[in-house]
């Protein structure tokens, strides 16, 4: 007696119980989704179906604008803190307690996967992720092998726990799209031109596509390790492609970014595509496979969705540097970005980038309040 029957075609199949969590995570890489998580506005939100009340995150919730994160992350740097499991923990879940946002997003950095795989950089504060011999040749493809999910294991550990803890509120994994990871490592590091990406870009496009096939790799089984391990969302970062006109984004990004969304895509979770200055890239960015396309705060809920079409939701846009006026003029603008957003198939509220370091905690928790009370829905 084995443990698999073989049908007539002759290929083997499992005898797992088909309606069985193992089951579950032998086709898509997850167990199913609890009810209590499946039936929340984000998800809901995220498959554009009827909320309650538009549900709210923020970009960078988890950060520098938490006093209780400064205290944490005293004289621990950041690649550490990210690679300590109860750090991760104790981060993603500060904003949750402190804001009552709609979901978590799981304390992490674009640049941990190429670590894990061995790229030298490292994050310097002030600054950002520093590559330490940065990447223009062949030869330097070799540097980027597969990421494993044994290579981070802290990953595995933090969702899991977290997981557990967040109970009814979902978690969104995360990771750097190929663009924007790929023009980190060709610049060395943070860049306001793109130069040396763009050059790469198109003086060597075969070189430009193997580097971002081998990043595309990379990101794709980053969010998968996520996922299996509990995460109920991704968010594929390209925060550079901005940078580029539509007709290079086509030809030169979108098929890698694609590819991610359709790996990460086969688990059934919701993938939300963002990036900033991307007002005119909205259209091809839709068609690169999200469910949901982030935007920032240039371009007008309404207008976004236009241009995305009905088949997929929008988050956003608050400018974050409104979170600085008074209370009165933070209220305006969250009323007109929801109201903006109601003409969108499904929205998130979200900011149109991360959260300022210097904003003022108590401001981030009265925006939650506004968004869910002034769009709270009867029934």
């Amino acid at each position: 007696m084995t443990d698999t029957a073989t049908p007539l075609g002759g290929t083997p199949r499992s005898a797992v119980d088909p309606g069985s969590d193992a089951a579950a995570r032998q086709v898509t890489g997850r167990a199913p989704v609890p009810a209590e998580l499946a039936d929340g506005p984000f998800l809901r939100a995220c498959r554009r179906e009827s909320v309650t009340h538009t549900p709210v995150w923020f970009m960078r919730q988890a950060g520098r604008s938490l006093p209780e994160y400064r205290k944490l992350r005293e004289g621990i740097g950041m690649l550490d803190s990210c690679r300590r499991a109860d750090l991760v923990t104790e981060i993603t879940l500060q904003p949750i307690r402190r804001h009552h946002v709609d979901a978590a997003i799981f304390f992490s950095d674009i640049v941990v996967p190429l670590i894990a795989v061995g790229v030298g950089l490292d994050i310097v504060a002030g600054v950002g992720p520093v590559v330490d011999e940065p990447f223009g040749s062949a030869a330097d493809l070799e540097r980027l092998r597969p990421l494993e999910p044994d290579d981070v294991p802290y990953v595995t550990e933090a969702i899991g726990t977290l997981a557990g803890e967040l109970g009814a509120t979902p978690l969104i994994g995360f990771a750097g799209a190929p663009f924007t990871l790929a023009s980190y490592l060709v610049e060395g590091g943070p860049s306001r031109t793109h130069a040396r990406t763009k050059a790469l870009m198109y003086g060597e496009p075969e070189l430009w596509h193997a580097l971002c096939d081998r990043l595309a790799t990379i990101s794709s089984a980053f969010l998968r390790v996520q996922v299996a391990a509990g995460a109920s969302a991704v968010q594929l970062f390209d925060s550079w492609a901005g940078a580029l006109s539509e007709a290079d984004y086509r030809t030169y990004v979108q098929p890698h970014s694609a590819r991610v969304l359709a790996e990460v895509g086969a688990t059934g979770v919701p993938r939300i595509h963002f990036g900033v200055g991307t007002a005119e890239l909205l259209p091809a960015m839709g068609e690169a496979g999200a469910d949901v396309v982030g935007v920032d705060w240039r371009t007008p809920l309404a207008t976004a969705s236009d241009r995305i079409g009905p088949d997929r939701a929008v988050q956003g846009n608050l400018d974050p540097a409104v979170l600085l006026a008074d209370e009165r003029v933070v209220a305006e603008h969250v009323a007109r970005v929801l109201a903006d957003g109601a003409s969108a198939p499904g929205h998130i509220f979200n900011l149109g980038h991360g959260v300022l370091p210097e904003t003022d905690p108590g401001v981030l928790t009265r925006v939650v309040e506004l968004v869910h009370e002034h769009s709270r829905r009867e029934g």
